[in-house]
């Protein structure tokens, strides 16, 4: 490729029809090398094992803390819902409800006092 060069400014020899100099051309494409080496050096940077590594420690760390959020979430709901059905809005129990639960566990445990007993015979 041919170059046309005419008449010359202050910054140097200006290429014909675009109205940049030579100096101009080379510190554009001395920019570009160092923003091309910058980018080169950032994929390096994220394709090097111990960044891919790493990532997927975040992203796993980051999927059991949603993991155990959502579980806890959903523990205090059932907690809540049982609490609702044993206790009233002003935090009386309420003791048609939990007298016959209270019995209910009673009878549970003895049976199965009664049964580890038996099986040890």
């Amino acid at each position: 490729m041919t170059t046309v060069v005419c008449g010359r400014d202050e910054g140097g020899v200006s290429v014909a029809g675009t109205g940049r100099t030579r100096a101009d051309i080379e510190a554009r494409i001395a920019q570009r090398r160092k923003d091309l080496a910058a980018t080169l050096d950032e994929i390096g940077v994220r394709v090097h094992p111990s960044t891919v590594v790493g990532d997927a420690r975040a992203r796993a760390a980051a999927a059991v803390d949603r993991a155990a959020g959502n579980a806890v979430v959903r523990v205090n709901r059932a907690v809540t819902g049982v609490r609702a059905q044993f206790v009233s809005d002003e935090g009386e129990p309420r003791l048609d409800r939990v007298v016959p639960a209270a019995v209910l566990i009673a009878v549970l445990a003895g049976t199965l006092v009664l049964s580890s007993r038996r099986r040890r015979r």
